[in-house]
């Protein structure tokens, strides 16, 4: 952990808030996590290990453009809607598979499924949002965030480095979890690890931000994972290729393009 701090400090310049409320911690995470630019890319690789050691990887591509035209935290920018589309080129078995979701602030997500072997387009429903993601230990919510108006934030400690955030679900019988803690980065305020606790107080599931690196003026996590104490499985996402406001078309991200991949994006 000492290390990983130190790369924080070293790459990220990101300014201070003095005394900041809980919310507004939560709040400026949220933008850096999921808003920074106006749209993105990205090449994801997969790498999923079950309990007795066995790898599956899987190779994605990451899109992602924002309704509003400003990513700025006066303007909040980052309580808008976005879309996001995930296209998957490898291995073989999940190969043109296609993940279209439009993230909504004020009702539920929409979320399609693209199953290439079947040809057909999978609407994913509200209530399997914290179910698994093609067989990884990432959950469908984890891709493209939690809308932060779901819970009740709770400042439970500052320390040297971190702002601890606990959150607790306003619907606690949506979701699997009771709570979850959330240790913000306070220069960066990059959510370094978070921790899901299970409806007897067990810690049970581990989320940490493993790399990060400054693209184009923007705190990157480059590497993530998420661990399943129960099932012992883990998940790593390497990211490469990263890029923001590349200027891609809103109309890229619709049902049509599920079935036929825009490939010049994808690359």
């Amino acid at each position: 952990m000492r290390n990983f701090i130190t790369l924080l400090f070293l790459v990220l310049s990101a300014p201070l808030i003095a005394s900041p409320t809980a919310d507004e911690i939560v709040h400026h995470s949220n933008m850096v996590t999921y808003y920074q630019g106006q749209d993105g890319r990205a090449q994801v690789r997969m790498i999923i290990t079950d309990s007795q050691g066995r790898e599956r990887q899987r190779q994605l591509t990451i899109l992602r453009i924002d309704a509003a035209k400003s990513d700025a935290i006066e303007e909040n920018a980052y309580l808008g809607g976005q879309k996001f589309y995930i296209y998957f080129h490898r291995p073989a078995d999940v190969s043109k598979m296609a993940f279209l979701v439009w993230k909504h602030l004020d009702q539920d997500d929409d979320r399609w499924l693209y199953l290439p072997a079947l040809d057909l387009v999978k609407r994913i429903a509200a209530s399997d949002k914290r179910t698994s993601f093609v067989g990884s230990d990432f959950f469908y919510e984890d891709v493209s965030g939690r809308r932060i108006d779901e819970d009740i934030h709770e400042l439970v400690e500052t320390t040297k480095s971190y702002y601890v955030i606990k959150n607790s679900p306003k619907d606690a019988a949506a979701v699997e979890f009771s709570y979850y803690k959330t240790f913000i980065h306070k220069q960066s305020f990059i959510p370094v690890q978070i921790e899901y606790y299970d409806k007897a107080g067990r810690k049970y599931r581990i989320a940490k931000a493993l790399s990060v690196k400054n693209i184009q003026g923007y705190p990157t996590v480059t590497k993530a994972s998420i661990e399943n104490l129960k099932t012992g499985g883990k998940t790593v996402m390497e990211y490469s290729k990263v890029e923001y406001n590349i200027g891609l078309d809103d109309a890229l991200f619709t049902e049509r393009y599920l079935r036929k991949a825009p490939r010049r994006q994808l690359r």
